[in-house]
């Protein structure tokens, strides 16, 4: 693959995602979902997110990232449910994971 396929790809990409981004304010107002199919839409948005964080903390490459990072992001998430700032939420979390870590803990 030379320069210029990649230039054209990313492009077109480009494109695509700006065409994605624009329909949807643009049929709003011509596409109305259901309740029920706007609330699995929200819940659909919470599993992908809650899957995201799963993968990060869980695994470093293809293998196991240990404990520590799994407490921190644990610490982390009991802080946001609970309300707290977002800079407390980020330093507890990262003092959890660097103090186990510290302490030998994988």
């Amino acid at each position: 693959m030379d320069g210029t396929e990649l230039l054209i790809g990313t492009i077109v990409l480009a494109v695509g995602t700006y065409a994605f981004r624009l329909a949807g304010p643009l049929l709003r107002e011509r596409v109305k979902l259901s309740p029920r199919a706007e609330r699995l839409m929200v819940l659909g948005a919470v599993v992908l997110l809650a899957a995201l964080v799963a993968v990060s903390a869980l695994t470093e490459g293809h293998s196991f990232a240990g404990f520590a990072r799994p407490a921190g992001v644990l610490v982390g998430g009991v802080l946001a449910w609970r309300k707290a700032p977002f800079v407390v939420v980020v330093v507890a979390a990262a003092a959890t994971a660097a103090l186990l870590r510290l302490a030998g803990v994988p």
